[in-house]
């Protein structure tokens, strides 16, 4: 049996406790648990466990060190196997795993390793976490841009001094050696307050504790490489800042996205 599988041989074999995921308990404070195959009738919401699950094996299979970045990963039929579920869910896990950038799906040849993410994000959220809370991109992909755009449009001259009080103190943060999440928070949240729309702010509101971890870690992260990584955290905001400043509604819209996939990249070494 070679390594890799001697590995999956491995993870499948662990067992799932109410500890499992707590941090410290595994690579990036994961714990493997044994899944088991779909039985009939199983929800959605029991399906969609197992495919995070299977998400966070998958993870350990790639910082585990026996792939490369660009190598292969095991096949979905064999995953399935070294994991004890389903196929679809294990398709569900790899499906995520492209949409978060870590692996890159090839028509007919399988799924390959485009980056790891960061070990220091396990000491921001349990292992087990990671698929839901990277997930949260996704939506704020959608959410952010669009709440940037009626911002442009609508935000009144007494909140965009509130924007820009909000971006004037998170970039003193960022270039302290203090934390820099809440100032961050603060910023996104003005942005959202600037669309006269309650509605806006509740679902911004509702992704506060996947955001609060993606904000802590990314800094965290940033911090740890040159000194370029923090600048470029303040430059994507001021140019949100400036765009709405400038009532540039698609400039608006597409400075939020950038910033977002720099900063979902952030999280990866």
């Amino acid at each position: 049996m070679d390594k890799l599988a001697r590995k999956g041989h491995d993870l499948s074999n662990q067992s799932v406790g109410p500890g499992a995921g707590a941090p410290g308990t595994g690579p990036l404070g994961c714990c493997g648990g044994r899944g088991a195959p779909l039985a009939p009738g199983i929800s959605q919401a029991g399906e969609g466990r197992l495919a995070d699950r299977a998400y966070s094996r998958i993870v350990e299979i790639i910082n585990g060190g026996d792939l490369g970045i660009g190598d292969r990963l095991p096949s979905e039929p064999r995953l399935a196997e070294m994991f004890g579920m389903s196929r679809t869910v294990v398709r569900e896990a790899l499906v995520r795993l492209a949409a978060d950038g870590i692996t890159e799906a090839r028509r007919g040849a399988g799924s390959y390793i485009l980056r790891r993410p960061s070990e220091r994000l396990g000491a921001h959220m349990p292992m087990a976490e990671l698929s839901a809370t990277l997930g949260t991109y996704e939506v704020r992909f959608v959410l952010e841009a669009e709440a940037c755009r009626l911002a442009a449009m609508r935000r009144s001259p007494e909140q965009m001094e509130t924007i820009q009080r909000a971006m004037d103190a998170l970039r003193a943060a960022l270039l302290s050696n203090g934390p820099a999440h809440e100032e961050d928070w603060v910023l996104h949240r003005s942005i959202f307050e600037a669309t006269a729309n309650p509605a806006f702010v509740a679902a911004f509101d509702h992704l506060e504790e996947g955001i609060y971890r993606i904000l802590r870690a990314g800094v965290d992260i940033s911090r740890a490489r040159p000194v370029e990584a923090i600048g470029a955290m303040i430059i994507e905001h001021e140019m949100v800042v400036e765009a709405i400043r400038a009532q540039d509604a698609d400039g608006a819209a597409l400075a939020m996205r950038w910033h977002l996939s720099q900063g979902r990249k952030r999280l990866m070494p």
